[in-house]
């Protein structure tokens, strides 16, 4: 297959910057006018979104294709792995559930995963001139190199150059670089073109004997070196975030446990960089602060999760929470949590549990997801609210005769009879400026004023393509890379 117009990026670790610098690359392209799309053939991650096409895809994806301007596809993540234990995970091929695998199995279904990345691949080059490919992990995790389809086999099977990026402020960024590279083979060294070291804090003239030992020792050239940047805010592609804005006088003091499977928790990131809001993820075994208001989270293994929550004692915490006067939101995962029961007929997650009875519901688990985008108005104050529901699970009951949420044609969620507890399907809730203020004000917050959350990504995004362009050397990027003009398309 011919790699024409592709270019990937691939890290020494996880973390080390690659979906940030896919990210403002795409914004970069895109201002010149090229035609450009994401790429990551396999992620790993519980934070998703629902793509413009329907197909489930990972979070960062969402976002580069927002950085491209462009709708998202199915097609930007082919293979999408959503870990439920500790040794196996639900496989997404092109969008959609096929079934939960092992580790073992998947890494022998690699062969059949990779005709699905190469036909998404095929379908962008289609559309798009240029593709930036996201890698996963590292290239030299070299238990994982057979069938791999997520650094070096893909590039080889596509025929595409490939920057290495390392993390400067993890430390040992020279020995990071230096190791990966002798742990890949001979035609793999070749295939990468330069070097990006990101994050760096300081003076530059401190590190420039060290680039130069670096070009000279490898032969190849350091392609640019990325400022820390901060206050730079992107949905994280798993890892939870707890930097903050500077906040006002008037806080709401918001709290979320951290869930062993939590999922979608960039649900909350319109809340932590909300200047009135103190949002702090709690770990089960820490001891609950006091708080106007509990969020129970996304997850991707409710049983488990639920039954981690109680043992932790997090149940009596939330009781005595709301008697005290506070309030409780259940997010997806976190709404069947707040039912009578889950039921798992079909043994999808094991055999059912009781719920905390907070809301009058019942789930049953089911195979089937439920993929959408959605908009509508909160039942509280009218207020305009969008997002995006995934989930594996029909919930029933008198309680959702008091919904939360007013779509076109149904409705979504229930509101306890003295509206201390509210529950929603609904991902994304808080990303709608009238939804947040009207939650906030639910939950004790006299005077909300929510900053559009939209804006503050299109600003960052912007802000991170100024650093690109600034730092990175394009025109030689372009130049090893030959088939990307950085120039821009007529």
């Amino acid at each position: 297959m011919k790699a024409a117009n592709t270019l990937m990026i691939q890290g020494t670790t996880s973390d080390a910057g690659k979906s940030t610098l896919v990210a403002g690359l795409c914004r970069s392209f895109a201002r010149r006018g090229i035609r450009v799309a994401p790429f990551k053939p396999q992620n790993m991650a519980l934070n998703s979104a629902v793509a413009a096409d329907g197909g489930e895809i990972g979070r960062a994806q969402a976002v580069q294709a927002q950085a491209c301007r462009i709708p998202s596809s199915h097609d930007m993540n082919p293979v999408l792995l959503k870990p439920n234990t500790d040794t196996g995970a639900q496989v997404i091929i092109q969008g959609y559930a096929i079934e939960s695998m092992d580790a073992c199995r998947f890494h022998d279904y690699k062969s059949v995963a990779k005709k699905a990345v190469l036909d998404s691949y095929a379908r962008l080059c289609e559309s798009y001139t240029t593709i930036l490919v996201e890698g996963a992990g590292s290239p030299a995790e070299i238990n994982l190199r057979e069938n791999d389809i997520a650094n070096m086999g893909f590039a080889e099977a596509v025929d595409c150059p490939v920057i290495l990026v390392a993390d400067i402020d993890r430390g040992g960024v020279f020995a990071h670089l230096i190791g990966t590279l002798a742990l890949l083979s001979s035609s793999e060294q070749e295939r990468i073109i330069g070097f990006v070291i990101n994050r760096f804090r300081g003076d530059i003239a401190l590190l420039q004997s060290g680039l130069d030992w670096l070009e000279k020792e490898t032969g190849k050239p350091v392609l640019g070196v990325l400022p820390y940047l901060h206050g730079l805010h992107l949905e994280a592609e798993d890892a939870i975030t707890t930097q903050q804005v500077d906040k006002t006088l008037e806080t709401l003091q918001v709290i979320v446990p951290v869930l062993p499977r939590i999922s979608n928790h960039t649900d909350f990131d319109p809340l932590r960089l909300h200047p009135q809001v103190n949002l702090q993820f709690i770990g089960l075994h820490e001891t609950p602060p006091s708080a106007d208001l509990i969020i129970l989270p996304g997850s991707k293994s409710v049983c488990a999760d639920l039954t981690a929550l109680r043992q932790a004692g997090w149940e009596s915490a939330i009781l005595r929470h709301l008697r005290y006067g506070g309030r409780v939101l259940g997010i997806c995962g976190g709404f069947q949590m707040l039912g009578h029961c889950i039921d798992d007929p079909l043994g999808l997650e094991g055999d059912g549990i009781t719920g905390l009875g907070l809301l009058d519901i019942k789930t049953t688990l089911a195979p089937e997801k439920t993929l959408r985008n959605v908009s509508g108005h909160l039942t509280l104050d009218n207020a305009v609210v969008s997002g995006y529901e995934i989930h594996a699970g029909v919930s029933q009951g008198k309680g959702l005769n008091n919904p939360l949420i007013q779509f076109e044609d149904y409705t979504d969620g229930a509101r306890s009879t003295d509206n201390q507890i509210f529950g929603t399907y609904l991902h994304g809730i808080f990303e709608s400026p009238s939804a947040s203020n009207a939650l906030l004000r639910w939950a004790g917050l006299e005077r909300p004023t929510t900053p559009d959350y939209q804006a503050l990504r299109e600003s960052d995004l912007e802000r991170l393509a100024d650093t690109i362009d600034q730092y990175l050397d394009l025109n030689l990027i372009g130049n090893l890379v030959q088939r990307i003009s950085v120039k821009g398309e007529s």
